[in-house]
């Protein structure tokens, strides 16, 4: 077998190789929809810490303290003109 690089330190080299086997097997399409699950799950968790972190915030301020952690304040503030405010 050949040499394999990038194996994380708490991952055995057998289970390294097969989880590159199971994501050759899943194909670009499937990596793909695992990718946007992952992201769609990352998004609900951000923002059921912003809920959580402002329980007095509507809807759409959730919404934009949502993006204002994803995009960063600097880009978020030239897209918006400011922050999230505090009702």
């Amino acid at each position: 077998m050949t040499e394999v690089e990038g194996i994380p330190r708490d991952t055995t080299r057998d289970a390294f190789l097969r989880q590159l086997e199971v994501l050759r097997r899943l194909g670009i399409e499937g990596r793909a929809a695992m990718t946007f699950e992952l992201s769609d799950n990352l998004r609900s968790l951000v923002e059921a810490g912003v809920r959580h972190r402002h329980p007095h915030w509507d809807d759409r301020t959730v919404e934009r303290g949502v993006i204002r952690l994803m995009i960063g304040d600097d880009l978020f503030r030239r897209a918006y003109g400011k922050e999230p405010a505090e009702p």
